[in-house]
C-alpha cells in the first residue's frame, strides 16, 4: 500500500485534514449542547493522527532529501486546519515526492551518512520501522495526555 513515499505522505496528509473536520465538528457540537467528551474524543483522534503525520513528514523528508525548510513547512502545515492538503499538492507538483524509498546505497556521498544508513536499514525492515513508529507515537501521545490538552483545562 505504501510502496512509495508519495503514497504514504498523501494518505497521512488527507487523514490529518479529515481529523481536523472531526475536531471542528466536535467543537461545534459542544457549543450547541453536546457533552464535552465529544471534543475530548475528537481531539484525541486528531492529536494521534497529527503525530503520525509529523513522523511521516520527517521520514519522507529524510528519504527525499528535502531541505530543512521544506521539512519544517511540511510538519508545520498540520497546525493550520486543512493545510496538509495544499502542502501535499505543492510537494507533488514540485517533484519533491517523486521517487521510491531509498533502500540501497548509491554512489551519492550523502548515502554514507550515518542517518541515511540507519534509514535504509529500517526501510529494508518495514515491520520493524512500523512498530518503532507506532510505539514512539503512542509513547509521545501518552506523555502529551499526561501533560494535558493544549490551552490547559
Amino acid at each position: 500500500m505504501f510502496r512509495t513515499p508519495d503514497r504514504l505522505f498523501r494518505v497521512l496528509a488527507i487523514a490529518e485534514a479529515i481529523t481536523w473536520t472531526i475536531l471542528i465538528a466536535a467543537i461545534i457540537a459542544r457549543a450547541v449542547g453536546a457533552p464535552g467528551v465529544v471534543v475530548t474524543v475528537g481531539g484525541g483522534i486528531h492529536g494521534f493522527v497529527f503525530l503520525a503525520y509529523a513522523a511521516t513528514a520527517v521520514l519522507v523528508a529524510v528519504n527525499q532529501r528535502w531541505h530543512l525548510g521544506v521539512a519544517v513547512l511540511a510538519v508545520v502545515s498540520a497546525i493550520v486546519p486543512y493545510a496538509t492538503i495544499p502542502t501535499e499538492i505543492w510537494l507533488h507538483r514540485t517533484g519533491r515526492l517523486d521517487g521510491a524509498w531509498r533502500l540501497d546505497a548509491t554512489d551519492d556521498p550523502r548515502d554514507r551518512r550515518w542517518y541515511d544508513r540507519l534509514m535504509r536499514w529500517f526501510l529494508q525492515r518495514p515491520w520493524v520501522l512500523a512498530v518503532l513508529l507506532v510505539v514512539g507515537i503512542v509513547a509521545l501521545y501518552v506523555i502529551l495526555l499526561l501533560v494535558g490538552p493544549p490551552g490547559g483545562k
